[in-house]
């Protein structure tokens, strides 16, 4: 349930790498430059692979806080609960702040983000025929509940003519025990729960390739894909409170399998109904 922000605050106090330790180790070179890719919705740099060559806000007692917030005492392991403790103490230095010398000869520039692959699915989707519609707030908080969004406004689209949806980010789950599955088939099987038996597809999907502990980079499901899962047995509204979609959606032969590919612009949502 924890977002990106508040994995990178315990990641970055844990590494020797992020919130500014590249910058660090790099202080006597001629200079570094870091040519990123974003895959945060906000594009900041201090987020982007944990904020490698910039200044870090964020201390070893918010990094404590987030662990006691999210995870029981027995499943914080050993050797970061030491370092984390050490840090607390200040044992272990903190992370690079704003107005290190180690900063004097660092440039970061952000390449490409999510919004550039929004913005060409938009292309791709008008040059098809859809009117394409980009959401202006970027996917955050509970999958399931962005999923009923975006079925929602599809449902809610004119009818008229062939609409296209699209947004992307980078959503929460709150995983239950025994729940195999990533955020964007999260989001996908409660979109597919909230189209049943109307047109329509949805596309979410990671740009990475990967969701969650999974071999899949998210599904494609569309109005018959919960006809498909109660023939097979299935319950979706079980499998979506025990985020347990990936069974289900691969027993509906809706998952999206890439395979990495070897870059990240975080999630993305397309959402498709022609006219009726």
């Amino acid at each position: 349930g924890a977002d990106i922000a508040a994995l990178n605050t315990v990641r970055k106090h844990c590494s020797r790498v992020k919130g500014g330790g590249l910058a660090r180790a790099a202080a006597r070179s001629a200079g570094l430059w870091a040519l990123l890719l974003s895959d945060v919705v906000s594009d900041d740099p201090t987020l982007i692979a944990s904020g490698p060559t910039v200044a870090d806000a964020s201390t070893f007692r918010e990094a404590a806080r987030v662990l006691e917030d999210y995870l029981a005492p027995d499943r914080i392991p050993p050797a970061i609960r030491a370092h984390v403790a050490r840090g607390l103490t200040g044992d272990i230095p903190e992370t690079v702040k704003a107005g290190d010398s180690v900063l004097a000869r660092v440039r970061t520039l952000i390449l490409a983000g999510n919004r550039d692959a929004l913005a060409g699915a938009a292309r791709v989707a008008a040059a098809r025929g859809y009117a394409a519609e980009v959401l202006a707030a970027p996917l955050t908080g509970d999958a399931t509940q962005a999923g009923r969004m975006i079925a929602g406004r599809l449902r809610a689209a004119p009818r008229d003519r062939p609409v296209a949806i699209i947004a992307g980010g980078e959503t929460t789950v709150r995983v239950r025990p025994g729940g195999r599955g990533g955020r964007s088939q999260q989001l996908a099987l409660a979109a597919a729960v909230a189209l049943a038996g109307e047109p329509g597809v949805v596309l979410a999907a990671g740009t990475d390739g990967i969701d969650g502990p999974t071999a899949a980079a998210g599904a494609c499901v569309d109005g018959d894909s919960i006809g498909r899962a109660r023939a097979s047995g299935l319950d979706p509204e079980r499998a979506l409170d025990a985020t347990d979609s990936n069974p289900l959606l691969a027993a509906t032969g809706d998952l999206v399998v890439t395979g990495p590919t070897g870059t990240n612009v975080a999630d993305v949502v397309v959402a498709l109904r022609g006219a009726y």
